[in-house]
């Protein structure tokens, strides 16, 4: 239980709060950007323990919401080829793209596998030679090296039926995107834990610096949550705006150089389309030049004509900060995890799937 049950710790937990509520004095708005962290504050009800000056609002760090139609669109197409085995963390199967999800098309027989890690395609690609294997590489930073490590064994191995769908997405270039947003209401940020125990810290001080807003960097935990509610709140109330990093027992500053050497032999960054935001400049990873053989668009020419997005879902102002869950009027209703209109209400880190779930 180790870094676990002392920062679920119900004596701490008050503490951080009386503290908060007797320094918050000025209105605050507070993003915090990963899914794991809203999940975790809807959980515990810690939203409703904040004092009225503090309002929380849920940032776009849910890489399945995030991710394009047209990318869902590409999955499925490669899902429904004859001769490819698509893998897949279980998240993705149920968020629908512009006309089925990837659990629609393995109903109807597609070979769409879940697998826990890009190495188990891998593997899987070697023990079936005449099939193309491919894995839908989703997420943040956080698993980018695990999937340029799965495309790093594949060369090594010289695999040549496997290959990635690659839809990372980068969290700084989101938070720019929201800032530099017109009707942006954001006053602080809590940063994920887990993308800066990859990336470091240092791709944050620019955005501080640029847009005078606090950045926290913090854990998952009751503790963790309220400790850097408290950090943001002592900046906001004293007119600073530092990065400042409450992961610590995580986080370093530099990052995890191994980590991202991987990412940087096998990716290169490129402009990426979020769902429900649009395009954001030099937002995403794509497998380089060096290893175009694993870059499943290449091997399979995939040109498909991007889609519209369900005008009735809300998810693009849910995750720039302008609107709640609740506000939609389709939540709960017309949209749920059974038969959602966005990803938000399906994926295990959205919002809309927190606010129903847990209230």
């Amino acid at each position: 239980m180790k870094h676990l049950s002392e920062y679920r710790d119900a004596a701490l937990v008050q503490g951080y709060l009386e503290e908060i509520k007797r320094i918050s004095k000025k209105p605050l708005t507070l993003m915090e950007i990963c899914g794991g962290q809203t999940h975790s504050l809807v959980k515990n009800g810690i939203l409703d323990m904040l004092p009225a000056t503090i309002t929380m609002v849920h940032g776009p760090g849910c890489p399945v919401c995030v991710t394009s139609l047209a990318v869902i669109d590409e999955a499925v197409f490669l899902a429904e080829q004859a001769n490819v085995i698509l893998c897949s963390f279980g998240d993705m199967l149920r968020v629908p793209g512009s006309g089925k999800s990837l659990l629609e098309a393995k109903a109807l027989g597609a070979d769409v596998r879940i697998l826990y890690s890009p190495l188990e395609a891998v593997k899987l690609a070697r023990e079936n030679p005449e099939k193309e294997v491919v894995f839908f590489a989703v997420g943040f930073e956080t698993t980018a090296p695990a999937n340029a490590l799965s495309v790093i064994q594949a060369h090594k191995l010289q695999v040549e039926n496997y290959s990635i769908l690659a839809s990372h997405v980068l969290v700084p270039p989101a938070m720019e995107a929201i800032l530099s947003d017109t009707k942006n209401k954001i006053d602080a940020f809590l940063a994920a834990g887990h993308v800066c125990t990859i990336m470091g810290m240092e791709e944050y001080f620019p955005i501080a610096e640029k847009y005078k807003t606090p950045i926290v960097v913090t854990g998952f935990e009751p503790v963790d949550l309220l400790q850097g509610i408290l950090m943001a709140v002592r900046q906001w109330e004293a007119g600073e705006y530092k990065v400042e990093n409450q992961y610590a027992r995580y986080v370093q500053r530099q990052g995890n150089k191994m980590a991202m050497d991987m990412i940087q032999e096998v990716f290169a960054v490129q402009d990426k389309v979020w769902r429900g935001i649009g395009e954001i400049p030099q937002s995403g990873f794509e497998v380089n030049e060096t290893y175009q053989h694993y870059n499943a668009r290449l091997k399979f020419n995939l040109q498909l004509t991007p889609v519209k997005e369900n005008e009735a879902c809300i998810s693009g102002d849910i995750m720039k900060g302008l609107k709640k869950p609740k506000q939609c009027t389709h939540f709960g209703k017309a949209c749920r995890p059974e038969h959602p209109l966005g990803a938000p209400m399906v994926s295990s880190e959205g919002a809309c799937a927190a606010y129903f779930h847990y209230e």
